[in-house]
């Protein structure tokens, strides 16, 4: 097959920052980068929902650069509609995504039952997008793989992941058709990080698929574990409780690791920290289990664990909800979009002593971004809950490189790629990278559109 005939599908996170699906046709195969969810806006939750605009059967494999629901949630979807390969990531992704899905797959389902219950869904009857009957059955597809090592799909196109931060078992992908080298980044990490070491970069690229969610954007120069110091210390003057909506993956772990590290040096008040997260939990444990990819010893991770208190039933939850004495609860989901936040806003939002503490980027559409942007009300399960608890924000613990950091990411490439293709990222962050592509290393790039076909 000649090179001029490689085409380039762009399923997802083209012109938003959500649903990362890119699939490469090329010397008889049919490759799957990534396999997301759509989230945040109503518009492009409803794609999750529509038909791909590719049949699942003809794709030969997936190749996940992450385990993040955006990267990885569509998979059961994929095999409901008849996809048959190998899923292939590194190991600790792929221990990831088997927590995320099972996670996901069970919210939808008790999401659908209470809508049903209490009849606040103009469906008739409210159905979960995917249920944990089609996790079970995707499962099974899963292949790890080493980091580094190139592995053959045939003898024209071989594949290697390679190290990039931003989570635990997080990579980019190289993939080669033929002469040619497609480097598909992934969500890139920071250079430095508390758990995390800092991302590889490419050396070659043909063909660059760069994300670009904090394109626009510098993260502050002043450490994180200062500003949280300071914040916390604010908010408990209030001497009321303070809820951190968080991503169950590397988040959570993450501001467990930083509030260890003020108690041990006495710079927070003594008092209880609680995680309730059943997937921040089970994600502890990939932690523990591969420890080569994280900066923390075994023992150190004990230490942390024994630091917060971590919350297991439902039952604890809605206890914990009702203790009006001060604290700080670590829960899910970080956009607040589901999860066992959700109980605590429901207690929590109209407290004016209380604190909504949030920590990572808010996409368009999602409870967090409204509470960001100000809103005086939230909608949860049915009903309007009013604001009057302080919204607080602190971006410097985002595991995402910055414009600077994306900019540094690419100044390892050994000369221009033929093609730039800017993707996961709002319109103004992909807009910000380009700018400052074209400025800083004199390169041209390309915002894809969604579903957007392009022949390389």
């Amino acid at each position: 097959m000649n090179y001029n005939k490689i085409e380039i599908q762009f399923l997802g996170a083209a012109g938003t920052v959500t649903g990362s699906k890119y699939l490469v046709t090329a010397f008889g195969k049919k490759i799957l980068i990534d396999c997301g969810l759509f989230q945040g806006l109503k518009e492009l939750r409803k794609l999750n929902w529509q038909p791909l605009a590719v049949s699942a059967i003809t794709i030969d494999i997936v190749l996940l650069t992450h385990a993040h629901l955006d990267h990885a949630g569509y998979l059961p979807l994929l095999v409901k509609y008849g996809f048959s390969g190998t899923i292939n990531s590194t190991s600790p992704t792929l221990q990831i995504a088997e927590i995320i899905l099972k996670d996901s797959a069970k919210i939808q389902e008790e999401d659908a039952m209470r809508a049903n219950k209490f009849r606040y869904s103009k469906h008739k009857p409210a159905l979960p997008l995917y249920g944990l009957s089609e996790v079970e059955k995707t499962l099974p597809l899963f292949q790890p793989q080493l980091l580094n090592e190139w592995i053959n799909i045939n003898e024209h196109i071989r594949y290697r992941f390679r190290y990039n931060g931003h989570i635990i078992g997080a990579t980019f992908i190289e993939l080669q058709l033929g002469d040619k080298t497609l480097v598909f980044s992934g969500d890139i990490g920071r250079e430095i990080d508390p758990l995390l070491f800092p991302p590889d970069r490419p050396e070659k690229a043909n063909i660059l698929f760069v994300e670009a969610t904090y394109g626009n954007r510098l993260h502050p120069a002043e450490p994180a574990i200062n500003s949280l110091e300071i914040l916390i210390n604010r908010c408990m003057a209030r001497n009321g409780t303070i809820i951190i909506p968080s991503f169950s993956v590397e988040r959570t772990q993450l501001l467990m690791y930083l509030f260890w590290q003020l108690k041990k040096t006495n710079k927070i008040p003594d008092i209880p920290i609680y995680m309730d997260s059943p997937m921040g939990r089970n994600v502890l444990e990939v932690f523990h289990r591969n420890t080569d990819w994280h900066k923390l010893s075994t023992d150190e991770c004990s230490e942390m664990c024994n630091t917060i208190k971590r919350i297991k039933s439902v039952d604890e939850t809605f206890a914990l909800a009702e203790d009006n004495t001060p604290k700080i609860i670590i829960a899910g989901s970080g956009m607040a979009a589901g999860g066992r936040v959700l109980t605590y806003f429901e207690k929590y939002l109209g407290d004016e002593n209380a604190t909504i503490l949030l920590v990572g980027f808010q996409a368009e559409g999602t409870r967090g971004r409204a509470l960001l942007e100000g809103a005086t009300e939230i909608k949860m399960r049915g009903k309007f809950y009013e604001v009057k608890a302080h919204i607080e924000n602190i971006e410097g613990l985002s595991g995402h490189a910055d414009q600077n950091g994306l900019i540094d990411w690419m100044s390892k490439l050994q000369s221009k790629p033929d093609k730039i293709f800017i993707v996961h990222s709002e319109a103004d962050g992909a807009k910000g990278l380009k700018k400052k592509m074209q400025e800083t290393l004199g390169w041209s790039s390309y915002i894809p559109r969604l579903n957007e076909i392009l022949h390389i």
